[in-house]
């Protein structure tokens, strides 16, 4: 916003510099016509008009300026005769004119442009100029070199202006590629500290989950049950844990490696929740299918997160969830009061649970209330768009 202001700022004083210096030509021209052309006093306004007005276009549309510029002075000399002693065709205010908007043309138009602008302005002053060729200036040669030099030296302007211009941008995408790379370090940062921290509890819990009905004797059927469901549920955490550690590790070129579960995997987490004990009556209404991936998502996390505090919180109520897709994508999770102790080693603590469903919630759109019930127990409602918020 600074720079816009700054540039903004800038052409406002361009713009009043080129109007000061049009009125100081006029001012100019005007009162010295008489000395060096013969005009009626009506038409000298005109004249004067023609030679120091068009460098008011020399910011906007110096290609038009020249044009009206150039263009007049020509006129000026085949129509409008000189003053006994004046050799030039035109005043002088007209070749400051002419000459300010042939290297604004060559600063900032096109190459082509610049090409003609340059022939046409060249064969104008030898033409024009070129009245007795007594001198070097007037002999045809003087005045097309001298508009040959400022073409050069505004295309040398042009050069820089594009060098700088060139470096500008190379230093601004070095300081866009050193910050993602210090993002990407981050980034990699946290994934060793997830691998360390994370993955490799989860795969020791895989590993005794698996190993268990080897190690002790006497397991009954539910208990290597029970086990196998602990090593499934931990698996699947797991490969969720690698594909977030790839996430994380990736410069995000491959998006498709990132965990996304979709509406559709819901019913098979609530199949994992009940193969783990957890007493379940689920009740789906509508196609998970026609669910947005956003949305999809966000459901996929609530009934997960509902699903493991009311594992944690109440465990072994009954959990009740229904979800129904209509208008809108409506979710319920409730569970009832745990009719069992809680372990010594488990303390009830306040996480983040319910925040981060709230704002899962609200990223898609969505509202999100979790309420306790009047008889113990806990609910969680959501209602989720269908359509992109």
């Amino acid at each position: 916003m600074t720079g816009q202001r700054r540039t903004a700022r800038s052409r406002q004083i361009v713009d009043g510099f080129t109007v000061l210096l049009a009125l100081i030509l006029l001012a100019v021209a005007w009162p010295t016509l008489h000395l060096t052309h013969k005009v009626p006093p009506a038409a000298a306004p005109f004249i004067a008009g023609f030679a120091a007005f068009p460098i008011l276009l020399v910011r906007v549309n110096p290609q038009l300026g020249w044009a009206v510029s150039a263009g007049s002075a020509l006129l000026i000399a085949l129509a409008v005769p000189n003053q006994p002693g004046n050799t030039l065709p035109f005043q002088v205010v007209h070749i400051v004119a002419l000459f300010a908007l042939v290297l604004a043309v060559t600063v900032f138009a096109p190459v082509r442009t610049v090409a003609v602008v340059w022939v046409t302005t060249a064969l104008l002053m030898a033409t024009t100029m070129a009245r007795t060729g007594d001198s070097f200036a007037e002999s045809g040669f003087g005045w097309p070199l001298a508009v040959t030099g400022l073409v050069a030296f505004g295309l040398l302007v042009r050069w820089v202006a594009l060098s700088r211009r060139a470096l500008q941008r190379s230093e601004e995408e070095t300081e866009l590629e050193r910050a993602r790379r210090a993002i990407l370090e981050e980034k990699a940062r946290i994934a060793r500290d997830l691998h360390d921290v994370v993955a490799h509890h989860m795969s020791m819990v895989v590993v005794q989950a698996q190993t268990a009905p080897y190690r002790i004797d006497g397991l009954s059927a539910d208990a290597r049950a029970e086990f196998e469901s602990i090593g499934s549920g931990a698996r699947a955490a797991l490969n969720e844990v690698r594909g977030l550690l790839g996430v994380l590790r990736s410069d995000g070129e491959l998006p498709e490696h990132a965990p996304q579960p979709r509406a559709a995997d819901v019913p098979g987490l609530l199949d994992a929740a009940q193969r783990a004990g957890v007493p379940l009556i689920r009740s789906v209404d509508g196609a998970l299918d026609a669910v947005p991936e956003t949305t999809g998502l966000a459901l996929y996390r609530i009934v997960q997160e509902s699903l493991a505090n009311a594992a944690r919180h109440a465990p072994g109520a009954p959990v009740e969830v229904r979800i129904a897709v209509g208008p809108d994508l409506t979710v319920s999770i409730a569970n009832d009061r745990s009719t069992a102790a809680r372990p010594s080693d488990q303390p009830s603590t306040a996480g983040t649970g319910i925040t981060g469903m709230q704002a899962r919630a609200a990223a898609v759109g969505g509202v999100l209330t979790a309420t306790p019930r009047p008889d113990g127990g806990f609910h969680v409602l959501a209602r989720l768009p269908l359509a992109p918020a």
